[in-house]
């Protein structure tokens, strides 16, 4: 069964935090750098992707405990593996390894779950993160016009990433914690782009589904509200934001990271009504203290993100900062009672 079947079955749950998971670890520099980068020049602890090379058996091991704690979807541990974002350990060069062995971990742990199970089948998402530069906004107060970063700049590292995770063996991609729809149309045109070319050249990837001779890769998307505004961070409603990529077959919609379940549940209202995807939500543990922890135990979560089932909002729910295997294990329970929300039309990019 493909995961658009399972949507309209039942809701599915997305992992948790894996930047919360590492923290536990307390790891230190020479974890960062293992043998390959003992001699790099510059500092690389604080790096969670580069983990995916020097410490592999960490990431799967955290790919492992969401998955035991009943999430059906694992992420990639590529939230900044683009050259972008790398640049700033200096290793921009690595950006498509990276994407490749965080894949080829996940898809190995995933597929242990799916053999032990095959009533309940694990996918892998493909994440791709915002980056730390904006298309949309000027960093200097001074030129509004400035612009650190262009769109034909965003689309080749969104490329570079598309293909290091679809050839590493993802399921799907999910284009996620998005504060500029700028970057998001430049990540999705990637994608794009690259699906056409591995179609005009008859390449197929290890692991996405096929069907004939089309080539089908899911992609789900997920914008980011910054603030009690109700709006992203490059200045867009909710509604607009949809509107903005409604251009693009999506297999979900939805929103994630900076506010807690209840700050984020009007919002998903909005989305509910409106799209003709499914709707994922995956918001933080609740909202940061002074020290920028998340107190939000799993049970609060688990309480307030009833609401959102109760009201039939969802298809896909998981957490971001702060969640953790038992706020997930807890948010399966809770999601096992209640029924999708409906989505009656026809999803192009899902199938």
């Amino acid at each position: 069964m493909n995961i658009s079947d399972l949507l309209k079955k039942r809701i599915l749950v997305l992992d948790g935090a894996m930047g919360t998971m590492i923290q536990r670890y307390r790891l230190e520099e020479q974890d960062f750098r293992g043998e390959r980068f003992k001699d790099h020049p510059y500092p690389l602890k604080g790096n969670n992707d580069l983990l995916s090379i020097t410490r592999p058996d960490i990431i799967a091991e955290i790919h492992r405990q969401y998955l035991e704690a009943g999430a059906d979807i694992i992420e990639t541990n590529t939230f900044s593996s683009t050259r972008i974002a790398q640049a700033d350990y200096h290793l921009d060069g690595l950006a498509y390894e990276l994407n490749f062995q965080s894949a080829k971990i996940a898809r190995m742990v995933a597929d242990e779950f799916s053999r032990a199970n095959p009533e309940k089948p694990r996918f892998v998402a493909g994440a791709l993160g915002p980056t730390n530069k904006t298309a949309s906004i000027s960093p200097n107060v001074n030129d509004p016009a400035y612009r650190a970063i262009t769109f034909d700049e965003l689309v080749e590292a969104y490329y570079e990433q598309t293909a290091g995770l679809v050839e590493g063996g993802v399921d799907l991609l999910l284009v996620e914690t998005i504060f500029d729809t700028l970057n998001a149309k430049a990540a999705l045109f990637a994608i794009e782009k690259y699906v056409e070319e591995t179609r005009k050249n008859h390449y197929t990837p290890l692991n996405p589904p096929l069907r004939g001779d089309e080539y089908l890769l899911p992609i789900m998307v997920s914008g980011t509200i910054t603030d009690a505004s109700g709006r992203t961070l490059s200045g867009q409603t909710t509604e607009a934001f949809m509107i903005s990529l409604s251009h693009v077959p999506l297999l979900s919609i939805g929103l994630n990271c900076a506010l807690g379940a209840n700050q984020l549940r009007p919002y998903l209202q909005v989305m509910a009504k409106e799209s003709d995807a499914f709707v994922s939500a995956y918001p933080n543990a609740g909202l940061p203290n002074e020290f920028g922890h998340y107190d939000q135990t799993p049970e609060e979560m688990a309480n307030q993100i009833e609401e959102y089932l109760k009201e039939g909002l969802v298809n896909i729910v998981g957490g971001c900062c702060g969640t953790t295997p038992d706020h997930i294990r807890k948010i399966a329970e809770v999601a096992s009672r209640y029924s999708p929300r409906s989505v009656d039309s026809q999803l192009v990019n899902g199938r």
